[in-house]
């Protein structure tokens, strides 16, 4: 059993749960799993987002990695997506690693790593990291030149955006763009991106402060921008999370666009275009029935993982397949990136929006989503959630009464101390029915 990586790398609350100590421990480890693993010094390049502890956890983790024998090229603030990036094009980069805690409030940070293929750790290196963290003396202690040093390399942001470019050759110019950065890791590149382009940019939530990321902002608070497209007149809003690694939309109405509705409709444009493998789009099980069924009548197929775009991409992976994402906005386009990339993610979507000619609602207007409702319910522990006899009587009942127009999924998060209900149905009065009566059967046995 793994107990310090999750489905999205180690996260916590910073200096309380992610210590200093804890962080020179990780990194260490990482340094010495990849000495034992490869040829020579490793090599590591880090960056991080706006959350104030960053710096903190930053000197911590290039002080372990230097201790353990790899040199450190740390880019400072930049998304995920571009640590992927930059640890698969920078010349002898082992490792890619990312201090963020995604679009959890700002008191939260995290770790997690990239291979020099660009993809998330497998799990494997990911437990040999955990089980070198746990007998931290074991690790290495080199001395003299065997120690590792900082490294700078100033255009490894540049390097990054020029990629993005690459992405939109014909630019996107006369669109009208609002974009909201969350207070992140976009904060200072997406408004001049899409400037360079040729939008129109407004911004909202572009001046991070370390404690305003993803404060009332966000792609976990897509109404925001939503209202901002409607103010402004605009074409369509992006509204990036803290990280940038996922990404919600906005149409010209003021209809908010998922990451379901997004792979619908670049699925569709794809398809026609001959560029989706298998015509096979890969999901989760959060993904609604409405984005499978509208794959279904275009003769596409929609394969499902469990949660987590790790898992998403592996089946990718396994499949071939190029498209793939979860209904929070984690987007992969294989073609392009080796992970969910809302930069990416906004590109393509710009980019189908121009060559279709029409509006954002009239390309998601086919799209007729189930009527859902997810819940989270915090807990004191996840662990045995489910041999609650109440809480899978519950869950039984409402599957038998929901038949085969409906879905419940309770599953534990990967990330916070949560359980997470969703209920979906053709009829939303029985979402509205069964969601919080399972939330409320859970939360008499399970809250904090």
């Amino acid at each position: 059993m793994r107990e310090l990586f999750g489905t999205d790398g180690v996260r916590g609350v910073a200096n309380q749960d992610l210590t200093v100590h804890l962080c020179l421990r990780i990194a260490r480890a990482a340094a010495t799993v990849l000495r034992h693993s490869g040829d020579g010094r490793p090599q590591v390049v880090i960056g991080r987002d706006t959350r104030m502890s960053g710096d903190m956890i930053e000197a911590a983790m290039i002080a372990g990695f230097c201790s353990a024998g790899a040199d450190v090229i740390p880019v400072g603030v930049i998304p995920t997506a571009g640590i992927a990036y930059l640890a698969r094009v920078l010349d002898h980069v082992d490792v890619g690693a990312v201090i963020s805690a995604s679009h959890n409030p700002y008191e939260f940070n995290g770790i997690k790593f990239f291979s020099h293929q660009g993809f998330k750790l497998p799990d494997e290196v990911e437990m040999a990291i955990e089980q070198a963290v746990a007998s931290s003396e074991h690790l290495d202690h080199p001395i003299g030149d065997g120690l590792g040093r900082r490294r700078d390399t100033g255009d490894a942001l540049e390097r990054y955006l020029d990629f993005l470019r690459t992405l939109a050759p014909g630019g996107v110019h006369g669109l009208r763009v609002v974009i909201d950065c969350a207070n992140g890791a976009v904060s200072g590149i997406a408004p001049r991106l899409f400037r360079e382009l040729g939008a129109e940019v407004t911004t909202l939530s572009c001046d991070p402060d370390g404690l305003n990321i993803n404060a009332g902002c966000g792609a976990t608070h897509p109404e925001v921008v939503a209202r901002a497209v409607v103010e402004t007149g605009a074409d369509v809003g992006l509204s990036f999370d803290g990280d940038a690694d996922r990404l919600m939309l906005a149409d010209e109405r003021g209809n908010v666009i998922d990451g379901d509705c997004i792979l619908a409709i670049a699925a569709q444009a794809m398809a026609a275009a001959g560029r989706l493998p298998g015509n096979t789009v890969v999901s989760t099980v959060m993904s609604n029935l409405g984005l499978e069924r509208y794959l279904q009548r275009r003769g596409l197929t929609l394969v499902r993982t469990k949660v987590g775009d790790r898992y998403v991409l592996e089946e990718m992976q396994r499949l071939g397949a190029v498209l793939g994402g979860e209904q929070s906005g984690h987007v992969i386009f294989l073609d392009h990136a080796t992970t969910g990339d809302g930069l990416v993610t906004a590109l393509m979507a710009l980019r189908i929006l121009r060559e279709a000619g029409e509006p954002l609602s009239a390309l998601c207007s086919a799209v007729e989503m189930f009527p859902q409702q997810l819940i989270n319910i915090t807990v004191s522990s996840v662990k045995g959630w489910d041999e609650h006899e109440a809480i899978r009587r519950a869950i039984a009942e409402a599957e038998s009464d929901l038949g085969e127009d409906g879905r419940v999924l309770v599953r534990a998060s990967g990330t916070e101390p949560k359980i997470r209900v969703m209920v979906e149905a053709a009829c939303a009065e029985r979402v509205a029915y069964w969601a919080p009566r399972l939330a409320d059967t859970i939360k008499a046995r399970l809250a904090s």
